[in-house]
């Protein structure tokens, strides 16, 4: 069996610049994606045409829109690269500019070239799940998404503040504080299985 060997963060994306190049359909899906999750992400998209969706999505949340073809200089400052061109030579270039610049790629529909894939996520307030199958199925990743988002209680937000709350009440190290919250929450899960 094949191992899922990715490793799971979550970015400041907000903290960070990112480059998506393509304005076609997966660029729209790309850019929707990261805003959706992301808002305040700070996000320039390069390509010579541009979807109006794209446009109206990208005026609401501050995008920057360059219509050009790519030039390795867009690279300059970036974190994160996203390349969606219709022409696979221009996505595996841009995809050899980044590496050696050092900066993590996403090449769309693309494994091979790819440093991270963009999963499913699921967010219900400050409770955040990311969805990953190694880049093997979108399609599963929706549907896992979905799945999470129907059973995952809209309120599990206020719970999560709650046990905020609680924790700071407790004096001493990290540890005691960690036991102290796996005592309280075992009785909500014992509690839960009786139900």
């Amino acid at each position: 069996m094949e191992k899922n060997e990715l490793y799971p963060i979550f970015l400041k994306v907000s903290n960070l610049k990112i480059l998506i190049v393509g304005g076609g359909n997966v660029g729209l899906e790309k850019l929707s994606f990261l805003l959706k999750s992301s808002p305040n992400a700070k996000v320039q998209m390069v390509a010579t045409t541009f979807l109006g969706e794209t446009l109206d999505l990208a005026e609401k949340h501050h995008v920057e829109i360059t219509k050009s073809e790519y030039h390795k200089e867009y690279l300059a400052g970036k974190h994160m690269v996203v390349a969606c061109t219709d022409k696979t030579n221009v996505n595996e270039q841009i995809y050899h500019d980044c590496r050696a610049q050092g900066i993590l790629v996403n090449v769309a529909d693309n494994p091979p070239f790819c440093d991270f894939y963009m999963g499913g996520i699921v967010t219900k307030g400050n409770v955040k799940i990311a969805i990953s199958t190694n880049g093997k199925s979108p399609t599963v990743a929706k549907r896992l998404r979905q799945f999470f988002e129907d059973v995952i209680p809209d309120n599990i937000d206020d719970l999560v503040k709650n046990l905020n709350e609680y924790r700071k009440t407790f004096k001493g190290d990290f540890d005691e504080k960690v036991e102290a919250l796996n005592e309280f929450t075992k009785s909500l899960v014992k509690k839960k299985k009786e139900d």
